[in-house]
């Protein structure tokens, strides 16, 4: 077991705008935009020093949700792929594949292919979904998702591993003498479970390599954090284990516009000092998300962030 970004530094990433457009993060210049968007913003992102892009995963939206959620949500692995080919450093990450929606191989035949197209940049982030009629339509099992995520997991540890002929045996899922190749790039690809119920931060103690919260306040972290800690000293599980965060809303600078009384907002070093509380409180990186009016401005505050937040957040 590796990790991916090294220890005792407080490394950022981003999701992506444009990819998912739930009404509760998009902003409104998003509805019209589109790849060419997407490539010049993971462009910047990648110069920038981002650590991960990370991309969101639903199937279809049934008509009840969708003006909440939207019915905008990019396929994960086309837009990784894609993005792949337009950067070259910043790692590529589900957040997250709802893998109940798919036979093992099915998502072992994807990401190890994302994998090695991409020299081995892909993050596996997870997730066991919420919307039933998306499994429903699909011939998935929604009451049992919690429990068919689990096993998948478990075979894709054998599915994405060096063999060309991976065996797995388990309760609903069995495969042996069926060769997939290419195999990923890495030799181990590393799992993020997301989720911040008792049984998905169970799942990322025990099954995963890291955990990426859904909407935990800063001061709901760290007994998170201590209760990870305490599973995976009672499951006997050892090696490193990479905690996420997702941030407040940021704006580098003094925006001139309503972004919101929750945008953190202000001069770089005041939103460093901030980002760095996340570090203390056992956090290893910072999902960041940037209010903005167009892509320039995006742009702009992805490389102001680079420049000038990064460099002080592990002061």
């Amino acid at each position: 077991m590796a990790r991916v970004f090294p220890e005792g530094r407080l490394v950022y990433g981003m999701q992506l705008p444009v990819q998912s457009q739930s009404t509760l993060y998009a902003e409104p210049w998003e509805a019209s935009a589109g790849a060419a968007d997407l490539a010049e913003i993971a462009r910047a992102a990648d110069r920038s020093g981002f650590g991960y892009l990370a991309t969101c995963d639903h199937v279809a939206i049934p008509r009840r949700l969708a003006g909440a959620m939207s019915t905008v949500w990019y396929d994960p692995v086309a837009t990784l792929s894609f993005l792949a080919g337009v950067t070259e450093r910043v790692r590529l990450l589900s957040h997250v594949a709802i893998l109940g929606l798919r036979h093992p191989l099915v998502s072992a035949k994807q990401y190890a292919t994302l994998d090695h197209l991409s020299g081995g940049r892909l993050i596996l982030g997870v997730g066991a979904g919420h919307v039933a009629e998306e499994f429903e339509v699909l011939g998935a099992d929604f009451a049992r998702r919690g429990a068919v995520l689990d096993e998948t997991l478990d075979a894709l540890r054998v599915a994405l591993g060096p063999e060309e002929y991976p065996e797995f045996e388990g309760g609903r899922f069995s495969f042996r003498d069926l060769g997939q190749r290419p195999r990923p790039a890495q030799k181990r690809i590393p799992v993020w479970v997301g989720g911040s119920s008792p049984a998905a931060v169970r799942r990322a103690a025990v099954r995963g390599d890291g955990w990426l919260p859904q909407g935990d306040p800063r001061d709901r972290l760290p007994e998170q954090i201590a209760r990870i800690a305490r599973l995976r000293a009672e499951a006997g599980v050892t090696g490193p284990f990479e905690v996420g965060a997702i941030t407040e809303a940021l704006y580098v600078g003094e925006p001139g516009w309503d972004t919101g009384r929750r945008t953190l907002t202000g001069k770089a070093e005041a939103l460093a000092e901030s980002l760095r509380e996340y570090g203390a409180l056992g956090v290893d990186q910072i999902q960041v998300r940037f209010r903005s009016r167009d892509r320039a401005e995006l742009v702009d505050q992805i490389a102001a962030f680079g420049a000038e937040v990064a460099p002080h957040l592990n002061d």
